[in-house]
């Protein structure tokens, strides 16, 4: 018998357009955006910039045996001569009844109100039409320092401050002088410090006026080298005058 027509498999027998049953919708709860909201809002609450910043314990402040005992008060020594407490009254005694005093209440509190002196109101003050009452002392509107003794009047500690700060520099003259004619130092004075700061000055115009005029494109290693060049005079420049004009006093050595 011929095999080939036996050659038919069972999965032929499937139909070619069967598709595959759809799958039913995922089931999703009405309530997952309230609660996904809801643990958003906690988890925010509770965030924190990490853990609290504690003193860690020393290793040497260990729990010791008995530390968490009380401790007893000291024993004193039994005296058979200390005074006792008065005894307990017993139960037929009985107290005292139908003790009144002679004072009169009514008067003494009329002549106290009479004769006292009459309390001053505190003084306040009303910031709103609605009667917003406020403490007038502790407000800043009674001129109360103005009226003290001292205001207005250098303290003391301000004016030895100001004592040891004008004895330190006259020692520091002094100082200063003394090396002057050791090392026959010259001090410019306050015209030739003017002098020489506004020659800086012009120096420094005539070098930036220079460096404004550069072509916009360098192109060149000698347009290049030049650029530099006119930076550091600049730079050079404005340290000196800043130099100069920090420093009031300024010393040159005599050559």
């Amino acid at each position: 018998m011929d095999t080939t027509c036996f050659s038919e498999s069972i999965y032929n027998l499937i139909p070619i357009d069967w598709k595959e049953p759809p799958q039913p919708p995922r089931y999703i709860s009405i309530f997952k955006t309230s609660v996904k909201d809801n643990m958003q809002k906690c988890k925010t609450a509770m965030k924190t910039m990490g853990p609290p910043k504690v003193e860690v314990p020393s290793p040497k402040d260990f729990l010791k045996k008995h530390s968490k005992e009380k401790t007893l008060p000291p024993k004193k020594r039994f005296d058979r001569n200390e005074p006792k407490k008065p005894p307990v009254p017993l139960r037929t005694d009985h107290p005292v009844m139908g003790l009144q005093s002679e004072k009169n209440f009514i008067n003494t509190n009329a002549a106290d109100v009479i004769m006292g002196v009459a309390k001053k109101p505190k003084p306040i003050y009303v910031d709103k039409r609605t009667g917003d009452k406020h403490d007038l002392e502790t407000s800043g509107l009674v001129p109360k320092y103005i009226n003290k003794k001292d205001y207005g009047v250098t303290p003391e500690y301000i004016c030895k401050r100001n004592e040891e700060v004008k004895k330190a520099q006259e020692e520091y003259d002094n100082y200063i002088q003394e090396n002057l004619r050791k090392a026959a130092m010259k001090r410019l004075s306050d015209e030739e410090r003017e002098a020489v700061l506004q020659g800086l000055k012009k120096n420094w115009e005539e070098v930036h006026k220079e460096f404004q005029s550069l072509s916009v494109f360098i192109d060149s290693i000698p347009k290049k080298i030049r650029k530099q060049k006119l930076e550091e005079e600049m730079k050079q420049l404005e340290h000196d005058i800043s130099i100069i004009e920090k420093h009031k006093i300024i010393y040159i050595a005599n050559k």
